[in-house]
């Protein structure tokens, strides 16, 4: 399939929306009465608890942004939300194992409130995307690097629009590039090398069909330095609530710079609290179709480090692993489009229980 099909194919996508938007008063009448639909119309009763998942808020509504709540009843959906399958952030960001103010599958479990039903919930991105280091050289007193990055959709290739950031210590620099008919595009950038460590490449990735689907991708590796040290090494940021919460692993930790990138944007975080072994940054609310990832720098002992997180923390999975094997159950799996600040996301959930 050529690329433009594809562009074809994820632009038709958003007319699922307008069809799921005409389901949403039918998925809230029939909420009450998700517990009492017979199991012999299994696959009914599945799809109506994913569609009462996403449009319905919980109780209380802002569970997703209040920490220490543990919703009475699980919902996903923004409050006062413009759109059908308008998803809260906060409450996406709190499904991710790493945030330190997630719920475990148990706590979703008992929200759901569903006895004879397990589910797995699965955030990302409509399109992935890899990316290569293809050559690296150093010429006078800096470093030029080539990568590659490939967009693909099932296979396929999409063409898009990329705007790359490379973050090493205080050194941030801006490339814009993109996607070509075989979903390649080619990134180049140099580096001083009176900076060297842990250096991140953060890439964001639109289509061209429709600015609103969005991928993002790190890439870490090491500038004038043999190796790179793991995301999460030094620090757990966490976001909720549009504030950064950043704990760090030892006591001695020094942040330099505390940023936030998006598509067409990149700023520095305002610092709110600092205690001992933990700081607060304010996120900006920005009305773009794109997400955010935000990069701490800093040093630890002779260890200057990049870390990072995005904000939706996605690609997330969490719930039951299902396996069809099993005699007696039955497993249905249901993807949909969602929107996020702006951007179009896609949710897989999957729900299983005996036939």
């Amino acid at each position: 399939m050529p690329a433009s099909s594809v562009d074809t194919f994820l632009a038709c996508s958003i007319m699922i929306i307008l069809v799921l938007s005409a389901m949403a008063g039918t998925s809230k009448q029939v909420a009450p009465y998700l517990q009492d639909l017979s199991h012999q119309n299994d696959a009914e009763r599945f799809q109506s608890l994913a569609s009462y998942l996403l449009l319905h808020t919980g109780t209380p509504s802002s569970w997703g942004q209040t920490r220490e709540i543990t919703p009475s009843s699980l919902g996903l959906a923004k409050t006062d939300a413009s759109l059908s399958y308008e998803l809260d952030i906060d409450k996406v960001s709190r499904l991710n194992s790493e945030n330190a103010f997630s719920l475990t599958y148990s706590e979703l479990w008992e929200s759901l409130g569903v006895a004879d039903v397990a589910f797995q919930i699965e955030v990302r991105t409509l399109f992935e995307l890899s990316i290569d280091l293809v050559s690296n050289q150093t010429q006078g007193g800096e470093t030029i690097y080539e990568f590659d990055v490939e967009a693909r959709k099932s296979g396929l290739p999409v063409l898009t629009d990329l705007s790359c950031y490379v973050v090493i210590e205080h050194f941030v620099e801006n490339v814009k590039s993109s996607t070509s008919s075989d979903g390649v595009g080619s990134l180049v950038f140099s580096i001083p090398n009176s900076v060297n460590g842990t250096t991140l490449l953060l890439v964001f990735a639109k289509a061209k069909a429709n600015q609103q689907i969005v991928s993002f991708d790190v890439y870490a590796f090491g500038h004038n330095s043999p190796f790179h040290l793991p995301n999460r090494t030094f620090l757990n940021p966490s976001p909720l609530n549009y504030v950064l919460n950043v704990s760090f692993t030892y006591p001695t930790t020094e942040i330099w710079t505390a940023q936030v990138f998006s598509f067409n944007y990149n700023f520095s975080l305002t610092k709110r609290a600092q205690g001992d072994q933990s700081a607060e940054y304010d996120i900006p609310r920005l009305t773009e179709s794109s997400p955010m990832i935000i990069v701490l720098t800093g040093l630890q002992g002779s260890s200057s480090f990049a870390e990072w997180v995005a904000y939706p923390q996605l690609p997330l999975q969490i719930g039951s692993e299902f396996s069809q094997n099993i005699a007696g159950t039955i497993v249905i799996s249901q993807s949909r489009i969602v929107t996020m600040s702006f951007a179009l996301y896609e949710i897989v959930t999957r729900w299983g229980g005996t036939a």
